[in-house]
């Protein structure tokens, strides 16, 4: 009798940690509770807000790529994985580290009216230095055509991300991909 006290005890104390009974699983759960998918995002028409400047970020569960624009509202979008960033214009190959790649399309210059550029990227192929990021592995400019401008951004793999808009600061407006370290 006094192992069977015992040998429940224990069951109860393992089942109380956690240890006999597992939560349940559920196919919805996903890493730090994003719910993002990695199929393409568009949204909205071309824009007169044009681009001044690309910069990134880390955070926690993501790292993050801003465009900055010098109006608002923001101007529409267009972001999806492709096989190789492909230079606006010439159809040159732009080469991109990562064992993925992001392509975003700002429908909106980086010129102003008079064609006088509102961004000029010191390094084309070095837009943001991303060295330690988790996620990002380089961000690259693929260049300023008839009135769109197109950012490659290398990541370590096909991961979920999401796309919007901001108002702010100040004018401006920006348009923000957050790409997550893990699916």
């Amino acid at each position: 009798m006094k192992k069977f006290f015992i040998w429940l005890a224990a069951v109860l104390l393992a089942a109380g940690l956690g240890l006999v009974v597992p939560g349940a699983a559920s196919a919805t759960t996903s890493y730090c509770g994003l719910t993002w998918g990695s199929l393409m995002k568009s949204d909205g028409a071309m824009g007169g807000a044009p681009v001044t400047n690309v910069r990134t970020g880390q955070h926690y569960c993501f790292d993050r790529l801003v465009v900055d624009l010098g109006g608002a509202p923001a101007p529409g979008y267009t972001v999806r994985y492709v096989p190789q960033i492909i230079q606006d214009g010439s159809g040159a190959v732009v080469p991109t580290r990562g064992g993925a790649r992001l392509q975003v399309v700002v429908k909106a210059p980086a010129y102003d009216n008079n064609g006088q550029p509102t961004y000029t990227p010191a390094d084309k192929a070095e837009l943001s230095n991303v060295s330690g990021y988790q996620t990002f592995r380089q961000v690259v400019w693929a260049g300023s055509f008839e009135g769109q401008t197109t950012i490659g951004l290398g990541v370590r793999a096909r991961l979920p991300f999401r796309v919007f808009t901001l108002d702010g600061p100040g004018s401006g407006s920006r348009l923000v991909v957050d790409v997550a370290h893990y699916w």
